[in-house]
């Protein structure tokens, strides 16, 4: 599985991403962080079966709102605030579906942000949701280990 999380630490809610993967290396599971920009998404799960996103997200609903979609859910619909590169996520996915370069399995979690300007810290509304963010997904990333565990250690009838 591969953890990509996005965002600018330095704008704001924008670091939602960013706080997630330094809250799942505090588990021990490996999360790398990216700019959000579409060509280097698709570059950075190029390979892998399984991905998921972290990004900050624009919807119209409350600050710290999580929202978890499937790759195949993404569209247009749910977009990041103003940003400096030229993609968001979902553009980027829409981009991969066309090029078929999308993974098997690609999950997005979106952390509703409310304050994007340069130099602020990120809204408490998002801290919490970060929390809840890291910890469903090292949930996800034990359930396949503790799944094969299971039939490992099942006696054969």
């Amino acid at each position: 599985m591969r953890i990509l999380c996005c965002g600018n630490r330095e704008r704001g809610d924008d670091g939602a991403g960013v706080l997630v993967a330094r809250r799942l290396r505090d588990f021990g599971i490996e999360a790398e962080t990216r700019t959000g920009e579409a060509l280097e998404l698709i570059e950075a799960w190029s390979g892998a079966k399984d991905v998921i996103v972290v990004d900050a997200v624009v919807t119209g609903a409350p600050a710290g709102a999580v929202l978890r979609l499937e790759g195949r859910q993404v569209t247009g619909a749910c977009s990041l605030p103003g940003s400096t590169h030229g993609f968001d996520v979902a553009e980027a996915i829409e981009l991969a579906r066309t090029l078929g370069r999308l993974p098997e399995r690609l999950r997005v979690y979106g952390i509703e942000g409310q304050r994007f300007e340069l130099g602020t810290d990120v809204s408490p509304e998002v801290r919490q949701a970060v929390e809840e963010v890291a910890r469903q997904i090292a949930a996800e990333c034990r359930r396949p280990m503790e799944s094969n565990l299971g039939s490992a250690m099942s006696p054969d009838v």
